[in-house]
């Protein structure tokens, strides 16, 4: 199916307008044995870094790859960023979302931001997810790793996006989020040339009012939380008991394969591997393998059952 056929929504959930890409068997809803993925798309990311992986899953799963609040053509309300965009915010749309579309068997396949409103999700609505799938996924038992000298130049995009002028002055111009997000991309990814062909989505969308400020929010409403965690404080963070798959870039340049030790004290019920040859973006720099290793973990679980 191309992308002409998947299906652009907005929806009222949670008190804002959601946007979202409906892809694969639209009867999900009513058949309890189709699995729902609800794709969850990272920084700096929207719905269309799934565009590679989605054409690869649409004929197994029904699809939902919303825009989180803040990002692409969702709705970025009014307020601060701790007001209007706590990651209990992000979790109470996507479980809003579930509700007002009325799915049941629902899988969510997340990254960066997205993984980490997954385990909110997991942890608060557990009753409602069949299982879990992350492409690498930031969680507290990094602890103060993330503050380690060495790795302090790696994350300088997070305290830039707290800024309260960094929006205004990448908006300058188109050239200007064009630099920025090329070099991010290019840095992240395995290989450099990964975005080449697609980095003027990218700057399309972020060159869209308010895009910019909607996801650096995202930065400004979790660094609380991230604070402490760097500081190695103990953080609320309950054990997610949900089945749970975890594919870790090899080539992950800041979120670093060793920081994946300590997922087993925090998933009860976790396959783990190393994706080889990727980097931050599995999803979007090896999508064959990526839609092979989703198939096979929810095809696992059906067995399961």
């Amino acid at each position: 199916m191309s992308q002409n056929a998947w299906q652009h929504h907005d929806i009222q959930v949670n008190g804002i307008r959601m946007h979202y890409v409906q892809a694969g068997h639209v009867g999900a809803a009513v058949d309890p044995k189709i699995v729902t993925l609800i794709l969850l798309h990272g920084w700096p990311e929207f719905w269309y870094a799934w565009h590679k992986l989605i054409p690869l899953l649409e004929d197994r799963f029904a699809i939902i790859a919303p825009d989180l609040r803040g990002f692409g053509q969702t709705e970025k309300p009014p307020g601060s960023a701790l007001e209007a965009y706590r990651l209990e915010d992000h979790v109470a749309d996507i479980s809003a979302l579930i509700d007002t579309l009325g799915l049941r068997n629902v899988g969510i396949v997340s990254h960066d931001v997205g993984a980490m409103v997954a385990q909110g999700l997991a942890q608060s609505v557990p009753e409602k997810l069949a299982g879990l799938f992350f492409f690498n996924v930031p969680y507290p038992g990094i602890g103060s790793r993330w503050a380690a000298p060495e790795h302090l130049n790696d994350i300088w995009y997070q305290g830039f996006h707290q800024q309260p002028w960094a929006a205004e002055l990448l908006a300058t111009s188109r050239d200007a989020i064009r630099v920025y997000f090329a070099n991010m991309l290019s840095a992240w990814a395995h290989d450099p040339h990964t975005f080449d062909d697609d980095i003027e989505a990218w700057v399309d969308n972020f060159a869209e009012p308010g895009n910019l400020q909607g996801g650096f929010n995202w930065y400004s409403a979790i660094f609380p939380r991230r604070l402490k965690i760097m500081q190695g404080a103990q953080v609320d963070w309950p054990v997610i008991d949900v089945p749970t798959c975890v594919r870790w870039g090899e080539h992950e340049p800041f979120m670093l394969i060793e920081y994946a030790d300590r997922l087993g004290e925090f998933f009860s019920d976790l396959d783990f591997a190393v994706a080889p040859d990727a980097g931050h973006f599995v999803h979007y720099e090896k999508p064959d393998y990526a839609a092979r290793e989703i198939e096979a973990f929810f095809t696992r679980l059906a067995a399961r059952a």
